[in-house]
């Protein structure tokens, strides 16, 4: 299908993107490959398009203040090749190498993927399980909003429509080990389900799933199974019969409830045992 007519405008600046946002029914375009199709499926009919592509202060990757900052308009493959990143976060890595394919990867983002908050994307648990802030700007000024808050269902966030996410922020733990293991669809790639799974220095641990709920999320019952507790067999496999316990588990023509679940079990497994 076609798309309806809309204006568009490219701003140089963060803060002419948030004016224009501001100025009626106007949608982002960062990568566009979320919100491109939804136009042509007429899901969605923004006025107009607010192209901030070329803001260059939305891009690039930093260490400063014991943070690693990803900037929002950083590409999945800008992630994938970076070296701090690939150092400091290799989960982060990993969840960029198998995002769509070459074309999506380079042109998509992760603040896109972020605000959009398709239930099977991969950023999400990585980013929760790595504690992330992220920061957004809107008319009202700046805030910083911790992950764990910024999902709050299906397709939806913490977002106001006047606001654009500009960094992703993550506090840099030295000793800790992570990895991301992700069950796909074939086609499309996304999540059938996710894993992301952080062990820190001190042996405790931060686990997050996608794919699983209509919102990504911590399983804190799986993690507290690892509070005090050494790293053995006994120890993971009564982690993994913890997860995802009242969680609302979806159901599609890809997976059915209990076989996501099952999924997730095993590929949380797989996660600690590749961390132990």
């Amino acid at each position: 299908m076609i798309p309806t007519a809309f204006d568009y405008t490219k701003p140089a600046t963060v803060e002419e993107a948030i004016a224009a946002l501001s100025d009626g029914d106007s949608k982002l375009l960062a990568g566009g490959y979320s919100l491109i199709p939804a136009m042509k499926m007429r899901l969605t009919q923004p006025s107009k398009l607010v192209d901030i592509s070329g803001i260059p202060s939305l891009k690039g990757i930093k260490e400063e203040d014991g943070e690693i900052v990803i900037n929002a308009g950083t590409t999945h493959y800008e992630i994938l090749t970076n070296d701090l990143i690939k150092n400091r976060l290799p989960f982060f890595t990993q969840a960029a190498g198998i995002i769509g394919d070459v074309q999506v990867r380079n042109r998509g983002t992760i603040g896109g993927s972020l605000a959009h908050a398709d239930p099977a994307a991969d950023w999400p648990a990585p980013v929760l399980a790595a504690e992330a802030i992220i920061d957004v700007k809107g008319t009202g000024g700046g805030r910083s909003i911790p992950a764990t808050d910024f999902f709050t269902g299906l397709f939806s966030t913490q977002l106001l429509p006047d606001e654009i996410i500009v960094a992703i922020r993550i506090p840099v733990q030295e000793g800790a080990r992570s990895v991301y293991l992700s069950f796909e669809q074939p086609a499309s790639r996304f999540a059938i389900v996710g894993c992301a799974v952080l062990r820190k220095a001190d042996g405790r641990v931060n686990i997050a799933f996608t794919g699983v709920s209509e919102a990504p999320f911590r399983d804190r019952g799986a993690e507290a199974v690892f509070d005090g507790k050494s790293w053995d067999t006994a120890t993971i496999d009564t982690a993994v019969d913890a997860a995802i316990g009242e969680v609302d588990v979806l159901s599609d023509h890809f997976a059915s409830s209990e076989y996501r679940r099952h999924l997730a079990k095993v590929y949380l497994k797989r996660a600690l045992q590749a961390l132990a």
